[in-house]
């Protein structure tokens, strides 16, 4: 089998673009990996296309091979946009091995450990804050409105959920993920805000009970000082975690130690390098991977890795369908998983853009035994909802930082 080309797609998702590859054979299998960057799209896939001149030709199926081929092309560019293109890449050559023998990808990872995950409801309030008509659901116009969410979330069997530092109102807004505005890379906390976040994950805890899991998602957003007053203000809602970005280990070691909230962290990293130094610094609760980013060969070893430390893998999932399909696979590879993320809330094409339905029952979803994902890219609804070149996302329209 050799690969005879690698085609790329860059998918409308309303508020943020997904990207995929498209592994081509000889042999008529096509390999699917998602490697969405809500900011660099287009410099995701051209890089994509950069390493079809040591892929063409290749057999796919000696992924650990290919893996190196790509790592050790962009060595003097570890992570980023390199890191990206060569996941969504390696996703597609474990989709095609799968395929090739006819089992589904965990097969080749030792699995399944699980038939099924639980996942919780990520980006709680945070996505319809803004996009309510696109993803048609009301709007967050009060706390009530945030209540009503808490109780559908109950309602239709999640049992946790995860969320943003949100404000309703009309129009509602967030505090955008990775700021913007005069004063927001000071990364402070004021009193205000403690007090607004208390009362947001207050109103959730009321809404959901005492036993549903809660996380919050404060992104880069706080230094060390900030994130450990944060944390502190929280201590009472029996939180899930805290999620806390910081290329500083032992900063946030100085967190962990100063609260009872658990802490997550890892989104950014790539491969068992960048992990490594958190897991020695017992910097974090939960290790969270990012399949989209890593791919599955990188995201194993780091899965791997952090069992020997006693730490659980949370898969990193704010994407598409597909993506979800890959951290189903990676749950069902490994022993140590904390939950999976996935957004539910999300643009009324997401279903359409895999061929098979993803079943979600009970707050958990049912890993397909189909052969590879399970599943692959509907590559004509991807062409019919293209992100056009040179748009700006909207993650965070109308959101200003509240902290000084």
């Amino acid at each position: 089998m050799k690969i005879t080309g690698i085609d790329t797609f860059v998918v409308d998702a309303g508020w943020r673009p997904w990207q995929y590859v498209a592994v081509r054979t000889d042999e008529g299998i096509t390999g699917y990996g998602e490697c969405s960057d809500g900011r660099n799209p287009y410099g995701v896939v051209a890089t994509v296309k950069e390493f079809e001149t040591i892929l063409i030709g290749q057999d796919p199926r000696p992924f650990e091979a290919r893996y190196w081929d790509m790592y050790r092309m962009a060595r003097q560019s570890p992570g980023g946009i390199a890191s990206k293109a060569i996941a969504g890449i390696d996703l597609a050559l474990w989709d095609i091995k799968a395929k090739a023998l006819g089992v589904p990808v965990y097969e080749l990872a030792g699995g399944p450990t699980r038939t099924k995950q639980r996942v919780y409801w990520s980006h709680c309030g945070s996505s319809r804050i803004r996009n309510h008509e696109l993803i048609g659901v009301p709007p967050l116009d009060t706390w009530e409105d945030v209540a009503a969410l808490g109780k559908e979330v109950v309602g239709r069997g999640f049992t946790a959920l995860k969320t943003n530092p949100i404000y309703p109102g009309e129009p509602g807004r967030r505090l955008g993920g990775f700021g913007g505005g005069p004063g927001t890379t000071d990364g402070n906390v004021d009193n205000e805000f403690l007090d607004h976040i208390r009362t947001q994950i207050g109103t959730f805890r009321d809404a959901v009970g005492p036993h549903i899991d809660i996380a919050l998602d404060l992104n880069f957003n706080f230094r060390v000082e900030a994130a450990t007053r944060i944390c502190k203000a929280l201590e009472e809602f029996r939180m899930m975690w805290v999620e806390i970005d910081m290329y500083e280990p032992e900063g946030l070691r100085e967190i962990r130690d100063a609260t009872s909230v658990p802490i997550c962290s890892g989104e950014n990293f790539f491969t068992a390098r960048d992990y490594r130094r958190y897991f020695e610094a017992r910097s974090m609760d939960v290790c969270m991977v990012d399949l989209p980013w890593n791919g599955f060969t990188a995201s194993k070893k780091v899965a791997d890795m952090a069992e020997t430390f006693e730490i659980n893998c949370a898969p990193h999932n704010y994407y598409s369908h597909l993506s979800t399909l890959h951290s189903m696979h990676f749950c069902a590879s490994i022993s140590n998983v904390r939950i999976s993320e996935i957004d539910i809330d999300d643009v009324p094409w997401k279903d359409d853009l895999i061929t098979e339905k993803l079943e979600i029952v009970n707050g958990e979803v049912l890993i397909p035994d189909r052969p590879g994902w399970g599943a692959d890219l509907n590559e004509e609804v991807a062409r019919e909802h293209v992100w056009e070149p040179g748009r700006a996302p909207g993650f965070w329209s109308g959101a200003t930082a509240t902290t000084n």
